[in-house]
């Protein structure tokens, strides 16, 4: 067995038995379960959900928000990254401002997107595009000005000009960073929808672990914290097989050194 078979196996045993121990502990009354329903509570909750059917227009408002979010933020994170590195006055004007965004815990725009644009879908979407962008804008900038310079040269002294630079050197560099920052990117996006829901909102995953919070509902809570963290994995996976997928030269790279 492989190495990351092992591991896996090893991950599993140690979250089934943790599942166990924690239903064990609630059962014989050593957690409150006012505070900290067992797992078979919290698992009961998530099926009535699907079961009535209440969860899905919820579902569709996350991932609409935090998609949309993701794809513009992507692409709004690109187009200025590679402006900043390559235009001088485009970077003394951008670079401060994502500076000053990326020092800040930026969830903290939510009430503020509210005000501008109201409770509904595009102070959500706005939120995602905001934490994506930042992320890729840095992957970008940086990935453009590590690129070797020497490299750069030799295709200017062999004529290439800014068109050929972009096309052999400068995007292919920067499509491993992207990549590498997409996973992070994905969860960046589903926080944006969820923070941006849970301050103000008629409907999402944020909208109702607001609501289980203010009815003081821990079943519901840990049932919605629950959804969140698989969907985001699911998305996570995702990311992580379309990376594998245009970097295939990489990890096989990788798996013949480690061979």
């Amino acid at each position: 067995m492989s190495y990351l078979k092992k591991a896996a196996v090893r991950r599993a045993v140690a979250l089934i038995a943790l599942v166990l121990l924690w239903e064990g502990l609630s059962r014989a009354g050593v957690i409150n379960p006012f505070y900290a329903p067992p797992p078979s509570e919290v698992l009961r909750v998530v099926i009535t959900l699907f079961v009535e059917r209440t969860i899905f227009t919820h579902l569709e408002a996350t991932f609409f928000a935090s998609l949309v979010g993701l794809g513009v933020g992507l692409a709004l994170g690109v187009v200025l990254g590679f402006a900043a590195a390559l235009i001088p006055w485009v970077a003394d004007v951008l670079e401060p401002i994502m500076l000053l965004l990326n020092a800040i815990p930026r969830v903290i725009l939510a009430p503020l997107f509210v005000i501008w644009l109201g409770i509904e879908m595009p102070s959500k979407i706005a939120l995602a595009v905001v934490l994506v962008a930042v992320l890729i804008f840095f992957a970008v900038y940086n990935g453009i000005k590590d690129v070797n310079q020497l490299l750069v040269d030799r295709v200017r002294t062999l004529g290439g000009g800014r068109r050929v630079l972009l096309r052999e050197v400068y995007i292919p560099s920067v499509t491993a960073w992207v990549l590498g920052s997409l996973k992070v990117a994905v969860g960046f996006a589903f926080t944006g929808a969820c923070v941006g829901e849970f301050v103000a909102a008629t409907r999402g995953l944020g909208y109702l672990l607001q609501f289980a919070q203010s009815t003081y509902n821990a079943a519901l809570t840990m049932a919605l914290i629950f959804l969140i963290m698989a969907f985001v994995l699911l998305l996570f996976f995702c990311a992580e097989a379309v990376e594998r997928r245009l970097l295939r030269w990489r990890y096989r790279g990788s798996g013949a050194r480690a061979a």
